[in-house]
């Protein structure tokens, strides 16, 4: 049962834990000591290593590890056209930890235009050989869910801003596409938000219908992804928080369920489920399209012990009786480094991961 085309049963989300070497580049280049073409030649030479690594372990698809981002949304989000980045004043609150002083906002009529990340795909597709580059991205609405709307035209009309943003990156995965991308992957947190009580109560409190959002997303998703050629596979990674290994939401996904999986032209979800915070299979009865792809993040990214083999496989067994197993693919829950600081655990420790993954699909698919 081993596939062709992603995602693929045994996969990962992404990121990954950045070298000191990188962090001490990055360091010098802020301060002045080294040029940012230095900077990116240090990045280049990490990410051929670690490609090769992905290659060893035995993965299908790989990744940049997101090298070249300090966070896994805004470095893609204020280089579109008409948003940019600023120091907020404070970071995102996670339990106990809370991120980097950064945020975005939109500041003018949004379109996709040079954008940096094109040639960074470019650099992954040069060194990924006979594997399949995947690029990963925010979803569209991240823009809109971490992002203020200071222009305008976007205040004065809401479907102007979501129309346009739908356009913006209906452009980006043209251009992704046309660079040589074949596998694309849209991250999203808002999705999971949506399934927590408590996250629902902060944004009623904040005059957001939580229903009403996630009408606007599903509209906005379909429309970037409308149009697509056939031989593109657009997956989306459904996200409770992750940043030095704490998390934000909890909730399972019944409040979404029927939208995500029967309202949303995605070949693919990336769900979390590595703890009892995302609830259980059951919303996966749902999934009624025998061509949507489920990938269960069976194993944690967020700390070092590896899983019992067994475990993963009865859980996989348990999901099987809503999604046939040839639906069915496996993945650590999350990316191992959303941000630059990355989670508590070793480079070793990921690695150990990322092949026990490999090993539990190969047995229990192969």
């Amino acid at each position: 049962m081993a596939k062709a085309i992603p995602p693929f049963r045994a996969d990962h989300v992404g990121s990954l834990l950045r070298p000191e070497k990188l962090k001490q580049a990055r360091r010098r280049q802020e301060s002045g000591e080294i040029t940012k073409e230095a900077l990116r030649e240090i990045e280049n030479e990490e990410i051929k290593r670690i490609v090769a690594k992905q290659k060893e372990i035995g993965l299908q698809s790989v990744t940049d590890g997101e090298f070249r981002r300090a966070y896994w949304h805004f470095d893609f989000l204020e280089n579109l056209t008409g948003v940019e980045g600023y120091e907020s004043g404070s970071g995102i609150q996670f339990k106990e930890k809370q991120t980097k002083s950064h945020s975005i906002r939109i500041i003018g009529d949004l379109d996709f235009s040079d954008h940096p990340m094109i040639d960074d795909y470019k650099f992954l597709h040069s060194v990924a050989g006979d594997h399949l580059p995947k690029m990963t991205i925010p979803s569209p609405s991240m823009l809109h869910f971490r992002g203020k709307i200071a222009y305008g035209r976007y205040r004065a009309d809401e479907d102007l801003f979501f129309h346009d943003l739908g356009k913006a990156y209906k452009k980006a995965i043209a251009a992704f596409y046309d660079a040589g991308c074949r596998y694309l992957q849209l991250d999203d947190t808002a999705w999971a938000y949506l399934c927590s009580d408590e996250q629902k109560e902060q944004l009623k409190a904040r005059g957001v219908n939580p229903g009403h959002l996630e009408k606007l997303y599903a509209r906005t998703i379909n429309e970037a992804v409308s149009g697509r050629p056939d031989d593109l596979t657009v997956t989306m990674h459904i996200c409770r928080g992750n940043f030095r290994s704490t998390w934000i939401a909890s909730g399972g996904y019944e409040p979404v369920a029927e939208t995500l999986f029967n309202g949303l032209n995605i070949d693919g979800f990336f769900l979390e489920y590595d703890s009892d915070r995302a609830g259980g299979f059951e919303p996966l009865r749902h999934v009624q399209r025998k061509d949507l792809q489920i990938v269960l993040g069976l194993v944690t990214s967020k700390f070092g012990e590896l899983e019992n083999a067994d475990d993963v496989k009865r859980r996989i067994d348990e999901a099987s009786k809503y999604v046939p197993l040839e639906q069915l693919c496996l993945s650590p829950q999350c990316g191992f480094a959303s941000t630059e600081e990355g989670n508590l655990l070793t480079e070793e420790e990921q690695w150990a991961k990322l092949a026990h993954v490999v090993k539990i699909a190969g047995e229990v698919w192969e």
